[in-house]
């Protein structure tokens, strides 16, 4: 992450409409230069729909994404530049092999000058140099998921979005994705992850904004969260539990 310009992400009343059903409610934020943000919320909270809009798959309803300081509707490919987006379930071109794929996406940001430096290092780095010549899709889960972590790190980019990122990968990858993240904070990257992992968040993340029916509903460090909300000395689960109204999931009982 060497000599990667500091990014910044900043989200202003951000909104998404179906008809009537908004999914996304007035959404802002900023995550500064060297920052890892997370993104929580119980299921249908309206996260996944919220990076969407922030990586310019879908067209919000309202508001405006700025990365970088250029705004993502008016000045797309400036936006852009700057951005890498690693979703849940990655759209990968599985007829390319792993080194192909990871060669078109530096051609895309036109980066073709740092990728001969950086490909080595990321299969080392993803487990997947065995695997260079293999077609994406023979890859299982776990590596797609690695080899789209790779890809986001083969162009100059300073602000990286990412859904569920760890989930299908095997313990060892799940170490290196986290050190990539404080790699891209220590870089002066702005880093946003949406994760179930309340653990990890807490371990992971410098602040938490948490959403519930498409609405930020606290936003902050844990401990201000504990303070704001009269709950300290309880970790992030208790907290994001008590505010989002999310029953805990009782013990199993057996028969025996």
């Amino acid at each position: 992450m060497a000599g990667i310009p500091t990014g910044v992400l900043e989200v202003r009343h951000l909104v998404k409409e179906y008809k009537s059903f908004r999914a996304v409610d007035d959404l802002s934020f900023t995550i500064h230069p060297g920052e890892i943000v997370g993104l929580l919320g119980p299921n249908g909270a309206g996260k996944t729909t919220a990076l969407r809009c922030m990586a310019g798959i879908l067209r919000p309803t309202s508001g405006q994404v700025l990365i970088n300081g250029h705004d993502l509707l008016q000045d797309q490919a400036r936006a852009k530049s700057g951005l890498a987006f690693v979703p849940e379930l990655p759209s990968l071109y599985e007829l390319l092999t792993v080194e192909e794929h990871m060669k078109f996406v530096a051609m895309c940001f036109d980066t073709l000058d740092v990728y001969d430096a950086l490909l080595e290092p990321l299969l080392k780095r993803y487990n997947l140099l065995d695997k260079r010549n293999q077609l994406v899709a023979t890859l299982s889960k776990g590596m797609k998921q690695k080899l789209a972590i790779a890809c986001a790190l083969v162009h100059r980019a300073n602000v990286f979005m990412f859904d569920e990122p760890i989930i299908g990968i095997d313990p060892a990858g799940v170490v290196e994705v986290k050190d990539e993240f404080r790699r891209a904070k220590d870089g002066g990257a702005a880093v946003l992850v949406s994760t179930h992992l309340l653990d990890t968040a807490e371990k992971l993340c410098d602040r938490v904004i948490i959403l519930a029916k498409g609405r930020k509903i606290a936003e902050g460090t844990l401990a201000q969260l504990q303070s704001q909300f009269g709950m300290e000395g309880r970790s992030l689960e208790d907290v994001f539990l008590e505010l989002t109204d999310e029953p805990r999931q009782a013990a199993p009982v057996f028969d025996i």
